[in-house]
């Protein structure tokens, strides 16, 4: 079953999505929060698999909600701005739905869910029982397969400088090359070593062995023989500072 919540600042426009939901058997909408506090609070007492979420609210708006939260579960953006599309999913969020929400383009957002949920669950039960361990630290494996170009390509972790993502897609940037796949930033951070890769921004994830400098609040590297800027977030600062304590004379 598919724990869910609806966090929205309008009535109408969540009793709209409370019927949808009603109406698909594997949801179950646990809470209905007027406001991102509201939300906020109850999101760190409760299990969520999935939250719909408005952007435009008093107080907290949706987009900076979801950025102070450490680990949100599934987002399905619900709003009357089409303008956000772009900044929604450079925060992963798993759809975009534009209001007044039809109910055929609600029930394709549940198909995209159940797929989601279904890898998500999968993948938990395989590395439960040991069968992937792509990120366990003791592991000897120094690479990882990448789809794409309709084929899997192992990518040495030591070749990879620094990763970008783009919507759902992600540019993996190595010594001579450069792969575009359709994969999350998320769920590829989750399959890298900690002990090399960092996130710095929403849209970078760098090889800290790659790393020339860091000036305020970009990092420089070498990209074939150019130099490279890369940004670092503000929510990702103190990661990066945590490592330069650890590293500096």
């Amino acid at each position: 079953m598919i724990k869910a919540i609806i966090v929205d600042d309008e009535p109408l426009a969540l009793d709209v999505l409370q019927t949808y939901i009603e109406q698909i058997p594997e949801i179950n909408l646990i809470c209905r929060c007027n406001n991102a506090i509201e939300a906020n609070d109850f999101l760190s007492k409760n299990d969520v698999d999935l939250m719909f979420l408005d952007i435009e609210m008093p107080k907290l708006g949706g987009l900076d909600f979801l950025r102070i939260l450490n680990n949100p579960p599934f987002v399905v953006i619900t709003t009357a701005y089409p303008n956000y599309a772009v900044e929604g999913f450079e925060l992963n969020v798993l759809d975009y739905l534009l209001k007044p929400i039809s109910i055929e383009r609600f029930m394709k957002c549940v198909n995209k869910v159940r797929s989601k949920i279904e890898l998500k669950t999968k993948a938990l039960e395989k590395s439960q029982s040991g069968i992937e361990d792509v990120k366990n630290e003791n592991s000897s494996e120094d690479y990882i397969f990448i789809k794409a170009d309709k084929k899997f390509i192992r990518v040495h972790y030591s070749d990879i400088l620094y990763i970008e993502g783009l919507k759902d897609y992600v540019i993996i940037r190595t010594k001579d090359s450069k792969i575009v796949a359709l994969q999350t930033m998320k769920s590829l951070e989750s399959k890298l070593p900690s002990d090399c890769f960092l996130r710095v921004h929403r849209s970078f994830i760098v090889n800290i062995n790659y790393v020339d400098a860091i000036v305020g609040t970009t990092i420089e590297m070498k990209e074939e023989g150019k130099l490279k800027m890369i940004p670092v977030g503000k929510n990702y600062k103190n990661d990066l500072v945590e490592i330069i304590e650890k590293k500096r004379l």
